[in-house]
């Protein structure tokens, strides 16, 4: 009972809410709020992360039943990291048809984040568990592309939505002209592969206002917004 959600907000133009990702944190009684980078890596290595994603998965599923019940928030979509454990599972698929029967959410409001090393390992079952997945109406993003190793014919066949500039080029998009340029690489192949692109890390005014200017149209970063409990993200108003 010690864990709880955040919620970032992800902007499109003109800065109107699209949807947010989940962030687990630990709220030790002793501690404190404990972040991510320090217990995510322990629970994957002890399998924890397998009860804990599926956590989750629940609790984010269950707060997009309730952006459903209210049309300021119904076309809100949320996007919900997993782990490479969670997603080798061989019921992971039965597992989310489980949670999105039980909570009533709309599976096109569900945004599954995996990362380039997840998508790449045994690639022919990745696309295969993506493909079902899609079937049923859910939406994918590669967070922090650029970061791994990707192949780009591995890329063209995977079944994507949408790929995430990881915040280690957006930091320095100003002052290194290679981050600039990667930033640009980026907007340029998920144009040609038709295929969305969020910034995430965005801190500055000036950050957000040289990625719209390269053709970026959806933002995440504590310029926007820093990731808070529910009760405190700011939503439309029905």
């Amino acid at each position: 009972g010690q864990f709880t959600l955040h919620y970032q907000v992800q902007v499109g133009c003109g800065k109107h809410v699209v949807g947010a990702e989940v962030l687990i944190r630990w709220n030790h009684p002793t501690r404190g709020m404990v972040p991510p980078f320090e217990f995510i890596p322990l629970a994957e290595e002890t399998g924890l992360i397998l009860p804990i994603g599926l956590w989750v998965l629940q609790t984010a599923c269950t707060q997009l039943r309730r952006w459903q019940d209210d049309p300021a928030t119904a076309h809100l979509q949320l996007a919900v990291n997993v782990s490479a454990r969670q997603f080798r599972q061989a019921n992971f698929m039965e597992q989310v048809v489980a949670v999105l029967r039980h909570t009533g959410a709309r599976p096109d409001r569900l945004k599954l984040e995996l990362t380039e090393s997840l998508a790449l390992d045994n690639v022919d079952d990745t696309i295969a568990k993506m493909n079902a997945l899609r079937a049923l109406g859910l939406r994918f993003s590669m967070d922090d592309f650029g970061t791994g190793q990707s192949s780009l014919s591995y890329l063209t066949r995977l079944p994507l939505d949408q790929l995430k500039i990881d915040q280690s080029f957006v930091r320095d998009v100003l002052t290194d002209p290679n981050d600039a340029a990667i930033a640009r690489t980026i907007l340029s192949l998920a144009g040609s592969l038709d295929l969305g692109v969020v910034a995430e890390g965005v801190e500055t005014a000036g950050q957000r206002d040289f990625l719209l200017k390269i053709g970026c149209k959806a933002f995440q970063g504590y310029f926007f917004g820093r990731p808070v409990p529910i009760d405190a993200l700011e939503l439309p108003l029905s």
